[in-house]
């Protein structure tokens, strides 16, 4: 797709991955920006500079509201839709789950087909494979393994894309996003990453707190990394398909923990509590090579120096950002 002149609807627009997709978008020469957040895990903080722009609106909103979705999708080419709760929410509160990600997210993908949207652009997730069968894993490994309820209405909105493309031609890509991280994460609040309290607990000379042995592995990838893969799919012709966005570096908890002291200039011995029972799948590793080849894009930013551009971030907003 041509995003020259493009409009652009972008739902969850205030949140981290969201936000940072619109920093790399305005640099682009689209038409105008609209962002559809209601403001419950979006910060006004992530998009102060962007409202700069006068290509962007901010529009309050939820998903839920059918009308509402209708009304703000109308007359764009494309949306980039991100809009979602969190995977440990979602087993907190597993109906407002059902009516934020899979009702709300029809409603979405319904209004863009009835405004004619040209492309969607939709975050799933590595959630979707539960315990994989196979390392690297690949798109083609089964959702069968998984066992959130997070995980199975990224299943639902990807069969949801596949299933208004055949129907209505409707064109799409999804990305599976694996271990997200960088500026804009959430600092406050019930739900915080695991990064953000260890960074806390270290700038104050305590020791990183570890759930589990330790041993349980991720796949870190770098947030301008993933808004770069956002935009590849926003202008790929590819449809119909699902991609891996990942680094495919394999790194456990420990090794996390390592880096971190080590780029915050601190030496402790981590202490380490009982493993958290919402997802805990104890290896993630993907393949990214279907990305590259038909996006041509890949990751940039490797974990030292992700993680420096995130401790610069928090030590200078941890304060204020709310």
């Amino acid at each position: 797709m041509n995003i020259e002149g493009a409009k652009i609807l972008v739902t969850g627009g205030c949140g981290l991955i969201g936000s940072t997709t619109i920093d790399l978008l305005l640099r682009e020469d689209v038409a105008k920006i609209v962002i559809f957040d209601n403001l419950v895990r979006g910060s006004m903080h992530n998009v102060a500079e962007i409202l700069k722009d006068r290509r962007v609106e901010l529009i309050k909103g939820d998903i839920r509201d059918v009308e509402a979705t209708r009304r703000v999708t109308k007359g764009m080419d494309a949306v980039i839709h991100m809009a979602a709760i969190r995977i440990t929410a979602c087993a907190e509160h597993p109906r407002e789950a059902l009516e934020v990600m899979c009702d709300g997210t029809f409603n979405v993908v319904e209004a863009a087909h009835l405004a004619g949207v040209k492309r969607i652009v939709a975050a799933s997730s590595a959630s979707v494979y539960g315990m994989a069968d196979s390392f690297p894993t690949t798109e083609k490994d089964h959702p069968y393994n998984n066992r959130t309820w997070y995980g199975a209405s990224k299943v639902m909105l990807e069969g949801l894309l596949r299933s208004f493309n055949d129907m209505y031609g409707t064109e799409y890509c999804a990305f599976r996003y694996f271990n997200v991280y960088g500026p804009r994460m959430d600092i406050h609040g019930k739900y915080t990453e695991v990064l953000i309290r260890w960074m806390e607990r270290i700038e104050a000379g305590q020791p990183p707190l570890i759930l589990g042995d330790g041993k349980t592995s991720m796949d870190f990838i770098y947030i301008d990394d993933i808004a770069a893969a956002n935009v590849a799919g926003l202008r790929s012709d590819v449809s119909d398909e699902v991609f891996n966005v990942a680094s495919g570096v394999e790194t456990d908890l420990n090794e996390l923990a390592e880096a971190l002291m080590r780029v915050m200039g601190k030496r402790l011995q981590p202490e380490y509590g009982p493993e958290r029972k919402v997802n805990a799948v104890p290896r993630r590793l993907a393949s990214i090579e279907k990305t590259k080849r038909l996006l041509g894009w890949s990751p940039k930013v490797d974990l030292d120096e992700g993680l420096e551009r995130l401790v610069t971030w928090w030590r200078a907003n941890k304060e204020h950002v709310a």
